[in-house]
């Protein structure tokens, strides 16, 4: 097992224990990219958005798995979500992540 299948293998890991555990997939994409396609049943809160919007997402009370287009966005919501006291993780690409599900 390589450096990458490590980090990635890992990071899938968590994804599925975080999807074991009831979590929502919220897509923090803008509304343009969101309408190109996403993840059925997925939650849109686009990363501007999010500040403004940290109570609805606390009142889920589940995890929740972020992603975006590449995975940068993502992991700056997971950041955020978890400063606010939410259970977050980066899924990363949306496209890679709906293959995991």
């Amino acid at each position: 097992m390589g450096f990458l299948d490590f980090i990635f293998g890992a990071k899938k890991r968590q994804v599925e224990t975080y999807l074991n555990n009831g979590a929502v997939i919220l897509d923090v994409r803008s509304q343009r990219e969101w309408d190109s396609g996403h993840i059925e049943n997925a939650i849109h809160i686009p990363i501007d958005d999010l500040i403004n919007r940290v109570d609805e997402i606390k009142s889920l009370n589940k995890p929740v798995i972020a992603c975006c287009a590449s995975g940068v966005r993502s992991a700056k919501a997971a950041k955020f979500l978890n400063l606010n006291n939410i259970e977050a993780t980066n899924g990363g690409g949306w496209v890679n992540l709906k293959k995991q599900l």
